[in-house]
């Protein structure tokens, strides 16, 4: 079966087979940056809204998905499903939300504050990863679905490790796989797969989404509209009340 895929940066390159085993992290780096449409329009970024929809595939619902990016770190989802509202938000210092179970809204701590703060990081730390921590490690070839894939390593200094597959043709990430802690205290295994990649405002997007958690289908999400640098106000990230 063919898969596809928190608001994430997503980036790409080109490269015959026979030099596959040639690249440093750094060289794949920055093929990435420039396949996701280089560094000037990386740092003309100020704000991004995506919206679409979402399919939690075992229940079988459906609903609306919105999130607000600002840099530098400000990162804003709503989802509306079933009748009801689940919002994650890291406002620059806290991250609140949704309880899940309760469904008031309250700050987050432990892990799952991290994912969520992990997810607001700028945009623009993909061109100074040292300056947020992050290091990148390339971890040789595997083959995916009859295709051959670099595998990069991109760690944090949380821990946090993810192992992202870049096209070798286009340079852009097809499936980032991670262990992530979720709500409830439980670690699951998750792979993303990003597809339908479109240039918008010289960005590469993916609009078209698919998160697989311990190996089952869960969440597929399409994205149909995406914003630049509109002026979303620090209120949107405050946190409710």
């Amino acid at each position: 079966m063919k898969r596809i895929v928190t608001f994430g940066v997503l980036l790409g390159f080109f490269l015959s087979s026979a030099t596959l085993s040639a690249q440093t992290a750094d060289e794949l780096l920055a093929k990435m940056i420039e396949a996701q449409g280089g560094k000037k329009v990386l740092e003309g970024i100020k704000d991004m809204t995506l919206t679409g929809t979402l399919e939690v595939v075992p229940q079988g619902m459906e609903g609306s998905l919105t999130v607000y990016k600002k840099e530098p770190d400000k990162r804003r989802s709503d989802i509306e499903i079933m009748g009801m509202l689940i919002t994650n938000c890291f406002d620059g210092k806290i991250a609140w939300g949704t309880n899940q179970q309760t469904f008031a809204i309250e700050e987050f701590t432990g892990p799952q504050a991290e994912n969520i703060k992990r997810e607001a990081m700028p945009v623009v730390s993909v061109l100074n990863p040292e300056k947020y921590g992050i290091s990148h490690t390339v971890k040789g070839k595997e083959s995916l679905e009859g295709k051959e894939y670099f595998v990069l390593e991109r760690k944090y200094q949380d821990g946090y490790t993810a192992s992202i597959y870049v096209d070798p043709e286009t340079y852009l990430p097809y499936r980032t796989d991670a262990i992530v802690t979720d709500a409830t205290g439980v670690e699951r295994a998750i792979e993303n797969y990003a597809t339908d990649y479109k240039k918008v405002d010289g960005f590469m997007v993916s609009h078209s989404v698919a998160q697989f958690v311990d190996g089952m289908e869960y969440l597929t999400i399409t994205i149909s509209d995406v914003k630049f640098n509109t002026g979303i106000e620090d209120t949107l990230f405050q946190m409710e009340k």
